[in-house]
């Protein structure tokens, strides 16, 4: 069994608690994932299955599309509703939507981040999650994130009695964004501490809302021997990348891993940090710019070496 299951992660569920009960659903262990959800999150989670999880680290690095809401007013240890508060300044008087929207327009681009303590990077060879659950803050490096989208999608929603204001919004973004440090730094440059109040993966690794498949519907269609339904191509995760096809004569020289001059294939330069080699429809190999002469490729990941 090889290939790319969308998985639509219900909330409550670690990306591992997935990983786990698929290995038992599908009788597998060659089983992964393409790109951590936290457990207070749904969406879409690529799962790799088989020859599929060769591509996993190029599926945790493409873009995702999310949906949410961020609530001005107070902030949490998590970043988000389920931690505990650690900071609260009553929005007194509404922003507007001319106030947000100008504000949210100011994250389009590059931008930095900090990593929240709550989350999986590792400093000191320790992740930072560990140091916040032993009641430690420590100073965490920076990191460049990329947002091409960052809309409001409702109207604000002020609450007198709390006295807090919410609203939903869609970001598109690129590897390694924190959207619950997005809703932080955004209230902050409004002038309010703030948090993710609500967050949902739409897209992920290429994949979509509308192909993902609950955990119980793999159950079943492994019951009806029609799992084939839900599994995508390796091929699908490749999209973003500049294909190749191969010729035969080509085929016997890459499924060697051999070294090629760029001019085989009529390329003056690289044209993207990878080239995705197709021969006979299929996925067989990654390749990059020699390190040391750039006029050659050589393998980055060997995905088949037999058609």
């Amino acid at each position: 069994m090889d290939g790319i299951l969308p998985l639509w992660k219900e909330r409550g569920m670690t990306s591992h608690d997935c990983v786990f009960k698929l290995r038992k659903i599908l009788q597998t262990k060659k089983v992964g994932h393409g790109g951590t959800l936290d457990p207070d999150v749904d969406g879409v989670l690529p799962i790799c299955i088989g020859k599929g999880t060769k591509v996993i680290e190029y599926l945790q690095d493409s873009g995702k599309i999310y949906e949410g809401e961020i609530t001005i007013g107070f902030s949490t240890t998590t970043e988000d509703r389920s931690g505990e508060v650690v900071e609260t300044k009553a929005v007194d008087l509404p922003l507007t939507e001319v106030e947000i929207d100008q504000m949210m327009g100011t994250f389009i681009g590059k931008i930095k981040q900090v990593p929240p303590m709550y989350s999986a990077v590792k400093v000191n060879g320790k992740r930072l999650y560990e140091y916040a659950r032993a009641g430690k803050t420590i100073e965490r490096p920076e990191r460049e994130a990329i947002i091409e989208h960052f809309k409001r999608t409702t109207a604000p929603v002020y609450d007198a009695e709390t006295k807090t204001q919410s609203w939903r919004f869609q970001v598109t973004c690129g590897k390694g964004t924190y959207v619950r440090t997005l809703a932080v730094d955004l209230g902050a440059k409004l002038g309010y501490p703030a948090h993710m109040s609500d967050l949902t993966r739409l897209a992920s690794g290429g994949f979509s809302v509308g192909q993902a498949v609950t955990l119980a519907q793999v159950s079943e269609l492994m019951e009806q021997n029609q799992i084939d339904h839900a599994l995508r191509p390796i091929e699908e995760a490749m999209n973003a990348f500049p294909r190749i096809n191969l010729t035969t004569e080509d085929w016997q020289k890459v499924k060697n891993g051999q070294v090629l001059p760029l001019k085989t294939f009529n390329l003056k330069k690289m044209p993207g940090e990878l080239i995705a080699f197709f021969y006979q429809e299929q996925l067989v190999s990654l390749y990059k710019q020699h390190p040391e002469k750039s006029w050659l490729l050589k393998p980055s990941k060997v995905i088949r070496n037999e058609v």
